[in-house]
């Protein structure tokens, strides 16, 4: 399908290149000449597992609704999608939740699998491998379906095949070396350190798979740096299109009353990334003050993680609230309800915490960790990383000036309608994809 396209793409390109991608503008008005059918792979897509669940949620939908036909390929636990995406599953062992107990004599017969239960089984992680060897056997059949294969982040040896044969985009939205790096720093023993290095050994073969990827979009600028200086190759070499937000579903909710003395953020727990840890250190600090101030963190601890020993420590355990596997709608709704939202994060290729808070027209204060400044802009507080004095006094200033409070709620909703929605970013795909599979064909 995608050698057939050559000669309509140039075509396309002309629409494309000669209209303003602006969020204004309807979507089909910039959308090219033909609709494409593309394939979106994830090699884990769950919604509430990380941002690279809602990445393929809503870019898949913003294809759908700029007129192309869209399939997912995923791997266990699968995403929630629009009605009219497709998902074709592509079962691995997902071990990680269903144990290594879980093998069966049908898996001893799948490289894939086999690959999988041992790496698990030494303490590593080899589930982008395993989904990339799957799928690739899986587009060896029915590859021709499809104009563009576009890879979100699984960077396996099974990408570098299917690009031989089919026009391939891969999102990378940051190296995951940062990951490794802030957690080897924020452990303290050598045997965690160790299990650390050991699940992160994937990042042997991502390193060499980036360095031979065709066709890299990155999510912000920092990420499009540390791309560049974590994998050595050239930046002007990676695209840059920017994630959106789902500025239908993240909206403010005026039937709801705003509590006076609620706090929200959205932290997996026990990941040193996401600097949790330094918001409950901030929270205790501001009880001091503000007694009745409430903390309520999307995510979930593990019993007996850090988390919960730091929760000890600083005797709050019965002040914060924890909710997860919770709902768009239902998060929409604890926003509505929140007088601050808090991005504590270390590091964020993107930010969508900061940006869905903003859409809901929640003031924000956020940590200048990777990209949140990108996002944040002047229409939050920026503080600096790991900085718990930093965030109390951020926190208490807009409590104590809910004028200011108000008016960076207003502004962040409009800097993510003008700038980070997925209307914008879709129609930016498109005019990628059309590059991309020109150039395949013209090989």
């Amino acid at each position: 399908m995608a050698e057939s396209y050559s000669r309509a793409a140039a075509a396309a390109l002309d629409v494309t290149e000669e209209t303003e991608l602006t969020s204004a503008q309807p979507l089909r008005k910039v959308q090219a000449a033909r609709s494409l059918k593309i394939a979106i792979l994830g090699y884990r897509s769950h919604p509430y597992g990380g941002g690279q669940g809602i990445y393929i949620k809503y870019l898949s939908k913003a294809l759908v609704e700029a007129g192309h036909e869209i399939d997912v390929i995923s791997g266990e636990p699968y995403p929630h999608l629009d009605d009219r995406v497709r998902l074709i599953k592509m079962p691995g062992m997902n071990l990680y939740e269903n144990g290594l107990g879980s093998i069966r004599a049908r898996n001893l017969r799948s490289w894939a699998d086999m690959v999988e239960w041992f790496s698990k089984l030494t303490g590593g992680f080899a589930e982008p491998y395993s989904f990339g060897y799957r799928v690739d056997t899986y587009l060896k059949k029915h590859g021709h379906r499809y104009d563009l294969i576009h890879d979100n982040q699984s960077l396996s040896s099974g990408m570098l095949s299917i690009q031989q044969r089919l026009p391939t985009v891969t999102t990378l939205h940051h190296p995951i070396t940062s990951d490794l790096e802030i957690a080897l720093n924020a452990s303290t023993k050598w045997w965690e350190r160790l299990l650390i290095r050991r699940w992160h050994s994937f990042l042997t073969m991502q390193t060499k798979v980036v360095q031979k990827l065709d066709n890299i979009v990155t999510v912000s600028e920092r990420s499009k740096s540390d791309i560049s200086d974590a994998f050595g190759i050239d930046a002007a070499g990676v695209e840059l299109i920017y994630c959106g937000i789902n500025t239908d579903e993240f909206s403010p909710r005026p039937s709801i009353t705003r509590k006076p003395r609620r706090l929200m953020a959205t932290a997996s727990a026990d990941q040193p990334l996401k600097g949790l840890r330094f918001l409950l250190r901030a929270y205790a600090q501001l009880l001091n003050q503000y007694p009745d101030l409430e903390l309520l963190v999307v995510g979930k601890p593990k019993p007996g993680g850090d988390t919960e020993k730091l929760l000890h420590s600083l005797k709050i355990s019965d002040k914060v609230q924890f909710v997860s596997g919770i709902s768009t709608e239902e998060m929409v709704d604890y926003y509505a309800e929140s007088t601050v939202a808090v991005v504590p994060s270390v590091y964020e290729g993107f930010g969508l915490p900061a940006g869905e808070a903003m859409a809901c027209e929640v003031p924000v204060v956020s940590t200048d960790g990777g990209a949140l400044t990108e996002v944040v802009g002047d229409a939050g507080v920026i503080v600096p990383v790991k900085d718990a004095d930093a965030i109390a006094s951020a926190v208490a200033d807009l409590l104590e000036n809910p004028d200011k409070a108000r008016e960076l709620g207003k502004a962040g909703r409009q800097r993510i309608l003008e700038r980070f929605c997925w209307n914008v970013s879709a129609r930016k795909f498109v005019h990628y994809y059309h590059e991309v599979i020109s150039e395949h064909a013209n090989r």
